[in-house]
């Protein structure tokens, strides 16, 4: 059963996103695709979910040139499938904000997001998973533009859904946490934002390999945030200060980190039902 060898390989290629295989995870969705593709399914839902999942890829790894034609083709195949205002295609609208939040194209990000948001407000309700990362990465933006009242209240609620969904010990919480400390820094609260960017951490190591580049970025927020609360001298012998200085001296605290709309889809959707 093709479709069913097109499900296995893109849950498997979840699994090596989600823990810094990336490569591995590129192979399995193309694979995916081309499979789905000979098999006529192109078109379908199905694709969609796939080029949301390489969209995804690409922006965990940077590459927001090629995350965006990926995730520009997953919207426009959901919209044919499902319709302009399905929650499907508003996770995909969502998830290429993301994208061009990353590109700097913050006015259209922060439009798409808006109306992703009110689409799964009304659909899902307001205690949704989908709700509480669309609130967190308009929180991202907010803060950069210097909003930060405004940017730490929606922070504080999207992590509070979060923490009612998922527990207050899921991996995925790592980087919700962190960009509420990052907030809270930029507002020169440090001391409050110093446990949000330890737990942030601990969160993420319990989960990722070693080679994962969140790791690299949040334990450079820790080590700012140390410096802004204790000065230098103090944070020498923490871990995480010594690792953040060999691998990223001279880099600022990342200001957030917009997430991905959703998690990568691991069951591929039927074109009539909702994941």
């Amino acid at each position: 059963d093709p479709l069913a060898l097109v499900r296995a390989l893109n849950g498997l290629a979840v699994v090596f996103k989600y823990t810094g295989r990336f490569d591995d995870a590129e192979a399995l969705y193309v694979r995916a695709l081309a499979l789905l593709e000979a098999s006529g399914g192109g078109e379908a839902a199905d694709a969609a979910s796939l080029h949301h999942n390489l969209g995804g890829l690409a922006h965990a790894r940077g590459d927001h040139a090629s995350a965006e034609a990926s995730a520009r083709k997953a919207v426009a195949i959901r919209e044919r499938v499902a319709g302009p205002d399905h929650t499907d295609t508003a996770a995909d609208r969502a998830a290429l904000a993301a994208i061009l939040d990353g590109l700097g194209r913050v006015e259209e990000a922060e439009e798409l997001l808006r109306a992703a948001l009110e689409i799964f407000d009304r659909v899902l309700g307001s205690e949704h998973y989908e709700v509480a990362v669309t609130l967190g990465n308009l929180a991202t933006i907010l803060q950069r533009r210097g909003e930060l009242d405004e940017a730490e209240n929606l922070h504080r609620r999207a992590l509070a859904i979060r923490e009612r969904l998922q527990g207050a010990h899921h991996p995925e919480l790592a980087v919700p946490v962190s960009n509420l400390a990052t907030t809270l820094l930029a507002a020169g609260r440090a001391t409050e934002a110093e446990p949000l960017a330890r737990r942030a951490l601990a969160l993420a190591e319990a989960a990722l390999l070693p080679s994962h580049p969140n790791l690299d970025v949040l334990r450079q927020n820790l080590a700012a945030t140390l410096h802004r609360d204790r000065g230098t001298a103090c944070c020498d012998g923490d871990p995480a200060v010594r690792n953040a200085r060999r691998r990223d001296r001279g880099k600022a605290p990342r200001a957030g980190a917009a997430e991905p709309s959703r998690a990568p889809r691991v069951r591929l959707p039927d074109p009539q039902s909702a994941p």
